[in-house]
């Protein structure tokens, strides 16, 4: 296969050398050959050297831990017009980057596609993928897989254009559940996402995590995403749901705690940018399903 010039491949990472040496390994092996940008967050631990020394790949070492906004600083270096994104535990599979292309060729309004994750090891689906291939969302007859609302960073590839357009990934955010607020914008702005059952990409997850922590974020974002968008009957209905769901612990109350302070500039920055009822009331038909969903569970 010829190298792919319509995809790069941003991944961020921090402190996770191991990981991302493994996932590198298996990226630049790639029958597509794409080219890879690492935003490396600031670790101490050598990632970003042993990144440096992958032919094809660029290396870019932020002062501080961006979080997810690494990415944004990434795709500003992208040329092609899309990309895809990893994690230092994700890897996409041969062919399936090319294939991802081929469905944001063939689509002109859809911004991203997020592929079948299958956990490693094992190769088992991830639990959200009944989720995703059920998903109600209603979306228009050329959509060539179920529409979503929301992607998965570490397996999703996107339109550059369409990801500029809506600002990136949110600073305030920093990391933890940030491509919710993101997917919003994209859907606001006219834009489609979807799901692909032949986009595979694998996951390993990282023991290298603070459970704790990322569960306050995640609350944390959830609160502020449907604050900031939401109109005010989804927005308390999305916050009851959350709180019905989250476990009743110090970790859910810090999550609250810091969500509830950020309510100055959440309050400022909702004006004019609630999302239409259309997109409104796709999150209305998802309130079910997540309710039942056994991958969205604020544990650890």
């Amino acid at each position: 296969m010829n190298p792919e010039p319509r995809v790069t491949v941003v991944l961020i990472t921090r402190n996770r050398r191991p990981e991302l040496v493994r996932t590198l390994e298996r990226m630049t092996a790639l029958p597509e050959r794409p080219p890879v940008i690492v935003v490396d967050n600031a670790s101490d631990d050598g990632s970003a050297q042993a990144a440096g020394a992958f032919p094809g790949v660029t290396v870019i070492e932020a002062p501080a831990n961006l979080g997810a906004v690494g990415r944004n600083v990434a795709v500003r270096e992208v040329r092609s017009p899309y990309v895809a994104f990893c994690d230092d535990d994700t890897w996409w599979e041969p062919g399936a980057l090319a294939r991802g292309a081929d469905l944001l060729d063939a689509c002109p309004r859809l911004a991203s596609v997020t592929g079948r994750i299958l956990v490693e090891p094992g190769g088992t689906e991830d639990p959200i993928t009944p989720e995703l291939r059920h998903s109600p969302v209603p979306g228009p007859p050329w959509l060539p897989g179920p529409a979503l609302l929301s992607i998965l960073a570490g397996a999703s590839m996107l339109r550059v254009t369409a990801f500029r357009q809506a600002g990136g990934f949110s600073p305030r955010l920093w990391l933890g559940g940030e491509e919710e607020l993101l997917s919003l914008d994209l859907a606001a702005a006219g834009w489609w996402m979807c799901w692909a059952e032949d986009v595979i990409v694998h996951h390993a997850a990282s023991t290298a995590r603070d459970p704790r922590q990322r569960r306050i974020l995640g609350i944390r974002n959830t609160l502020w995403t449907a604050w900031l968008r939401r109109p005010p009957a989804g927005a308390l209905r999305r916050t009851a749901a959350v709180f019905r769901s989250v476990p009743k612990d110090p970790a859910s109350a810090a999550a609250v705690a810091q969500a509830v302070a950020g309510l100055p500039w959440v309050l400022r920055d909702r004006r004019g940018r609630v999302i239409p009822p259309s997109v409104e009331a796709g999150l209305r038909r998802l309130e079910e399903p997540q309710r039942q969903s056994a991958a969205r569970r604020y544990v650890g």
